[in-house]
């Protein structure tokens, strides 16, 4: 097992429906920590640039409209595996397919507002992560 870091964001629908504590509670639950965390609101110029991949799809404007319409809380995750272990808490894009128990299935009202964003892979990580944190804002790693 090797201890990863990923980027998670509890989405405008997740901070207007108060669900920051309870999506805390189940990352911290199978055993990721918070590292860094910052709330923020993402201006449209912020927004576009994290979901540039996604630029030529034609949910790009919507999601972009959406990360933009309230705050949104950013944080770093830390654990064995964090990547896979976030996805598998946050559970499938559509909350429909989506398993009971995780974060979409439970919290989410629909496929586009479903309430958390969690890296895909490393080298994903590793490009968000420092697209909203220092080095020197994130807490040293886990011994």
């Amino acid at each position: 097992m090797s201890i990863e870091r990923t980027l998670s964001i509890v989405k405008p629908d997740g901070v207007g429906r108060n669900l920051i504590g309870e999506v805390y509670r189940r990352f911290e639950q199978v055993g990721l920590k918070v590292v860094a965390a910052r709330m923020m609101r993402l201006s449209q110029a912020e927004a576009e640039g994290f979901y540039a991949v996604h630029r030529e799809r034609p949910f790009f404007k919507d999601l972009v409209r959406f990360m933009i319409s309230g705050p949104v809380m950013v944080q770093v995750l830390e654990g064995e595996n964090a990547i896979a272990k976030n996805r598998e808490v946050m559970g499938a894009t559509d909350p429909k397919k989506a398993d009971k128990g995780t974060i979409r299935a439970d919290l989410a009202t629909s496929i586009d507002e479903n309430i958390v964003h969690g890296s895909d892979a490393k080298d994903t990580a590793a490009r968000e992560i420092a697209y909203f944190f220092r080095d020197i804002e994130l807490c040293p790693r886990t011994r």
